[in-house]
Order: C-alpha cells, then structure tokens, then sequence
C-alpha cells in the first residue's frame, strides 16, 4: 500500500467517524437534509425489515401420529432464548469479537478509530464492527437478504455508504431491545458452517449438547468460528480451528472472564466435536430413511402441486402431519423386497396404499424394493417409484376397468352379461398393435386391430361374463367390448374419472406434454394418444393398458371404487401448522362424485372374483390364506416387461407394479419369491409378483381388524341373470 493511498483512507475512515456522529445525531437542512432523509428513509426500511422479516426455520414432517419422519430446511436453525445460553458462550463471543459491547450504543467510536489508524497506516483489519452492527449485517445476508446475491454482496461492501446505515441501523436498534436481547439474537442468526445456523444448532451439531450445557473449551471454539466458518472448520481445519479456539481463551483472560491457568488447561484439551461431521439431521427427505423416503418425497411433490413454493417448505418452520401409518408403510416395504431383492438391477416393485372414503382418500404407505436415498451402489434412488408417472411398460389388463366401467356407463353390457372369447381377433373397428396376424388368406389391413389372448380358454365355451372375464382375463373379450361401446373416447374419459388423472395428462414417455416436440408421442396427452380422432375411433389397444402410469393413481382407482364412485386427490396431508402453531390452509382438489354409487358397487362386484379358485390372483391370495372380500384385477404389458395387481378391501385399497425403472426391452424373468431379474425367461404376471406384493402386506397390515362386506350391486349395471 503506497504512503498516499493509506492517508486517504485514514482521511475518508476518519470522516466517516464524523458522519456517523452527524449522521445520527444531527439532521442537516437543504439538499444535504433531502439526502440524510433518503437515508433515513433506507435505514428506517431496513429497520423494520429486522423486524418483520422471520429467520428461515427447520420444518418438520411427521407421520399420522405426529412422531417426525424428516427434516426440510435451507438453514439448520434451532433458536433459543437468553436463558438457555450460558454465561462461557456469551463472554467467550463478546470477548473475541466485541468487548467493549456493554459500554457502547451500538456503535463502538473507539475501535472504529483504532480501525482507521490501522487501516490506514497499512495494518491488519481490526474488529471496527460491534456485535451489534455484525448482527444487523448477519440479518441482512442470512435472512432479509437470503438468495439474492447481489443484495448479500451490497450488505458486505466496504463503503462508507455501508457503514453509516450499518452503523444508524445499530443504534437504533439498541433504542429498541436490551444487550442481551442483541446478543441472543445474532447468536440465533449467525452462521457456523455446513447450513448451520445460530447457536442451538451449533451446539447439537458439534458437540450434541445445548448452549446451556456448553463448557469454556466448546465455546471459545463456536465463539472464534463466526470469524470465518469455513477456514476454522473444526473437522478439515483441525490446527487452525484450535489456534483459533486458543486465541478466544487468551481473550476471555485479558477481559477478565477467565483465569489464565484455566485457559492454559484447557487449550490442552482436544476440539471434542462429535466424530467425522455434524450432528445434524438430512436436509430433505433422505432423512425420512429407505422406507418413509417414498412418503415424505410425495408429500413434499404434492404441497408444491398444491401452491406451496419450495421456500416456504424448507424456511417455514412448517409442522406437516402427514397420513403415513408406519406400520403399513412396514409391511408394504417388507412386502415388495421379499418379492424382488432391493439390490436386483433394472427391477422396481412397488406397493401403493390408501384408505377408501367418501370424503378422503389417505395415502397411508408407499413403498418399494430398492431404498429411499442417494447411495446408488446399494441400490437406493430417489425417484418417487410408488407415485410417480414411470414408463413402465404399461399396466396390462388392469385397464380392463376402465372398459368394464364404460360400458355399464354407457349401458351397453352389465356384469353378468356374456360376452365372445374367441382365442384370436381382429378388430375391424379399431387401429392398435399386431399381436397375432389374421388367419392365413385374410388381407392385412394396417387400420385393423388384431389380438390373441395369453391363456386357454377353450372351456369357456366361446363366452363368459363379464365378471368371470374380469376374474380370467382373456383379451379378445374386452376388445369386443371396446367395439360395443363404439370408440375409445368413453373408455379413456373414464381412466381419468377413476384416478388416473395425472397419468392420462402425461405424454406417451410419461412425462409432461410438449406441443412443440417433433417427437412421436412427445406432443400429446395419452387421452389424446388413445382418444377418438375425427372418424377414427381410438386406440383399441387401450383396454390392455400399454402406456405409462402411476401405481399410486392406479391404487387410487380401487380406493373411488370403493368408495361407491367417490373420487377423491390421493391426499398425504392430514394437518400444516405454522411456526406459529396456525392452521396453513392446504388448496386439495374437492371430492367428486365421477360415476354413480350404484355403478361403482356393482363394479365392485364385478371385480370380487379375481382372488377365487380360477381367478388370476387366486394363488397369490391362497398363499396368505387370504378370505376377506376383496376387489382386484391383475394385469401383464406386451412381452411380460411389467405387471400389475389392482384391488382393496372396504378399508384398504391400493396397487402393486414391478417394471424396469431403467427402462429397456424384453421381459421379466419369475423364478420364485424373491427371485426375479430382467434375463433368463419372460413369464412375469399380475398374479405372480405384484399380487403377492399386495396380499403378503395387506393381509398383515388388516390382520386383527373384522372383515367388511363389499357392497351389493344395483339391479340397473348386473344385466344378464343374477348369480
């Protein structure tokens, strides 16, 4: 620094003294009177931005019965009052960094002064700025100012400009609260390092304590941190951290509050901070761990679909009770690994739960396979598996639902009407796949739709029910519905009316729609992709459930069967409080009536042979000694590359999918529980894997609980003769 530039600086330092003097203390008249009352006007903002702008808080989630799952937050905050700190980390933070701080008004002219001199003459930065002022500045970046950058970097400028408001907004606030208030409250907004804020959550996080409970040696370390968090950091920075501890322990001795043997001691003693890293909680949902990760990851997404922002979630201070039954959540998890070994690659099998009403639908578990987390080496993921839209190959004959539901709508067949299962097809009326070519001779026409069914039913005699159909699954028979309904349009409308809302919205690669893509299946919603287009009456291919989907939609669908055609948002949110302890209003989707009561129990009727001898979950369901009244409807996409199980009880509804949530071609190989892969064979059923997810967890999580009765059908949906 040449002699001139350190003079200058003293100059403008010591002018800046005057300033503060006059600036404060003395209004001036005329232009420099218009000027101090635009700064006046700025502190005064700035002021009342202290006041009203709340700290960034740790939320909370919980389960149904309020005991935390998870942590959400941007700053590991854990505010305190003044008496649960200790006189050691007030002294310790007051002698290192301000100890004149009792004498003052907030702004220290004697040490503003000696910085000048220093400054000025070439010599190191001396602590100019009281604790008071550092807490107006600790407030401004860490809070008022948090996530604007170039604000942050106004508040840290070195400028005369910057210290007369700094130093104006210090005095007034010493007008306005005690010391010790100052002195608790930048203790409670400072930063320590590692999204670690304020001193209730330094002390947990270094030394899993409280602030009361802080001995000398502890506080002088937290106390010499605020300098420079990340240069003191007591686990990268061990000898500077502890030259930086020793120096707050030589200070407290020179402002006499504590003896030099003492500290002499205690610079013997090693940092102690808890072992390897700080003894915080995740920052997200990870910390809800592998099996309450999927939950607390769909209650984050489904507050955000609901209008929250991600900053009110992770600075609120939120307390969200979620409708998590942890026991379910239990033995759904234990229930889909025992199926697939968590660590199988390119294999996800999920179970989706929810409690049917007509006033909510609760979401009490979601789980999976493979870990909630971030280790991908042992297999964990974060991607939602249980809720999200996945291209997972399809559903399969799960949709069949939706078929069978359309045409009693549209009263074209009932369930106890026949219809033909011949054992291949061709549909002259839809476009689609080609899963068998017509028979030898017969012109291929490409708008024809031709399909073969994947079992035997030569015994059926040509013909069966539709209820018996749903229970078997042939594929022809509900192509042929598909014609008596007429188009698609119905069909695919009543998908979306039952729960699969967001799945019907996503394009063909399950994702969101792009309208300007010139991607095939990109452009368009899969209502549109299976809809009815001008003459063209859709895809029939539609009925066999070949596009992406969400498990927890389908589970859904059996919840508003259930609920005697009630629709209702598969809701994870049960109560939101404040910090405050205030109700936060939640904007859900209203409940909807989406087909009639009496439709939906005959449906459900319809549905209630599938786990009996000769239903395609039978098995499954005898494996459990399951004989509670139950809906379901199994389903296996093209080539056996994913599966689904679809059903419930009157108390508890929900779905099971295993699929490749890599992505790939081929199928799935079955050999045994617990053992299935992605090579080998393609034999992989709705009644194998998924179904024995759903009962193997449901008939634990019920067990204990009276069996309920589904509801009887209405005369007006049964058609043919009652049986």
């Amino acid at each position: 620094m040449r002699k001139t530039d350190g003079l200058l600086k003293l100059i403008g330092l010591c002018v800046l003294a005057g300033v503060l003097v006059a600036g404060v203390l003395f209004p001036v008249a005329g232009a420099v009177g218009v000027m101090s009352n635009q700064a006046s006007d700025t502190v005064d903002q700035t002021s009342s931005d202290l006041a009203d702008v709340p700290p960034p808080l740790v939320t909370r989630v919980t389960d149904s019965a309020g005991t935390q799952i998870a942590t959400l937050y941007e700053q590991y905050r854990l505010p305190v009052v003044e008496s649960q700190i200790n006189d050691a980390m007030k002294w310790a933070l007051v002698s290192v960094e301000d100890k004149r701080f009792y004498d003052h008004h907030g702004v220290d002219w004697k040490g503003t002064l000696r910085a000048a001199v220093s400054n000025g003459t070439g010599g190191d930065t001396q602590g100019a700025s009281t604790l008071t002022q550092q807490y107006v500045k600790n407030y401004l970046i860490n809070i008022v100012y948090r996530g604007d950058k170039v604000a942050q970097k106004k508040a840290q400028e070195q400028s005369i400009a910057r210290k007369l408001k700094e130093a104006r907004i210090a005095i007034q606030l010493e007008t306005k609260m005690t010391k010790n208030q100052v002195l608790t409250g930048y203790l409670n907004v400072v930063e320590f390092s590692r999204q670690i804020y304020g001193i209730g959550a330094a002390a947990e996080a270094y030394f899993n304590t409280t602030p009361e409970k802080l001995t000398v040696p502890q506080a002088a370390l937290l106390a010499g941190l605020v300098n420079n968090p990340a240069v003191y950091d007591p686990w990268n920075k061990v000898t500077e951290s502890t030259k930086r501890r020793n120096l707050v322990l030589d200070r407290m001795v020179e402002n006499q509050k504590l003896d030099k043997a003492d500290a002499e001691k205690f610079k013997l003693e090693p940092l102690g901070v808890v072992e390897g890293r700080p003894n915080k909680p995740a920052a997200n949902c990870v910390g809800a761990g592998p099996e309450a990760g999927f939950f607390c990851q769909y209650a984050e997404d489904y507050l955000i679909k609901s209008g929250m922002t991600h900053d009110q979630l992770y600075t609120g201070g939120l307390t969200i009770k979620t409708t998590l039954d942890q026991k379910a959540n239990h033995e759904a998890k234990a229930s889909a690994e025992a199926q697939v070994d968590k660590n199988q690659k390119n294999v996800a099998n999920t179970l989706s739960l929810v409690r049917p009403g007509k006033n909510r639908h609760e979401v009490v578990a979601l789980a999976a396979n493979r870990d909630y987390g971030t280790d991908s080496s042992k297999g964990q993921t974060v991607y939602a598996l249980p809720s999200g839209v996945y291209n997972t190959g399809g559903a399969g004959s799960s949709y069949k639902i939706f078929t069978t539901a359309a045409a009693l709508n549209q009263g074209v067949a009932g369930i106890y009407s026949d219809i033909d299962v011949p054992d291949t097809y061709t549909s002259r009326v839809f476009t689609g796949g080609a899963d068998r070519c017509p028979p030898t001779g017969r012109p291929l026409n490409s708008h024809w739709y031709c399909l073969g069914n994947a079992g035997d039913y030569s015994k059926s005699g040509g013909s069966m029910t539709i209820q018996n159909a749903l229970a078997t699954s042939p594929n022809t028979a509900f192509v042929i519905l598909e014609e008596k309904i007429g188009s698609t349009g119905p069909i695919v409308e009543m998908a979306s009316k039952l729960g699969m809302r967001e799945t019907m919205a996503s394009n063909l690669g399950g994702g969101t729609v792009k309208p300007e893509s010139k991607l095939p299946g990109e452009n368009v919603s899969q209502t549109e992709a299976f809809g009815p287009k001008g003459k063209n009456p859709g895809n029939g291919s539609f009925t066999l459930g070949p596009a992406p989907l969400s498990g927890l939609e389908l589970g859904n669908v059996a919840a508003t069967i259930l609920s005697g055609g009630v629709w209702c948002p598969p809701t994870p949110i049960a109560a939101v409080t404040d910090r405050s302890g205030q109700p936060v209003p939640i904007k859900e989707a209203a409940c909807e009536q989406v087909v009639p009561e009496g439709l939906a129990n005959t449906l459900a009727v319809g549905l209630s042979k599938d786990d009996q001898g000769g239903g395609t979950s039978s098995v499954a369901a005898k494996n459990v000694n399951w004989t509670r009244p139950a809906i379901g409807k199994t389903g296996t996409s093209q080539n056996n590359g994913s599966a689904t199980f679809v059903g419930g009880t009157p108390q508890l509804a929900g779905a099971a999918m295993v699929f490749r949530p890599e992505g790939g071609t081929g199928g799935l190989c079955y050999r045994d529980v617990g053992n299935v892969s992605v090579t080998g064979c393609q034999n992989m059923f709705g009644g194998k894997t998924p179904a024995q997810t759903f009962f193997g967890a449901v008939s634990k999580i019920l067990e204990g609980q009276e069996p309920l009765p589904l509801p009887g059908p209405d005369p007006q949906y049964m058609g043919g003769a009652a049986r």
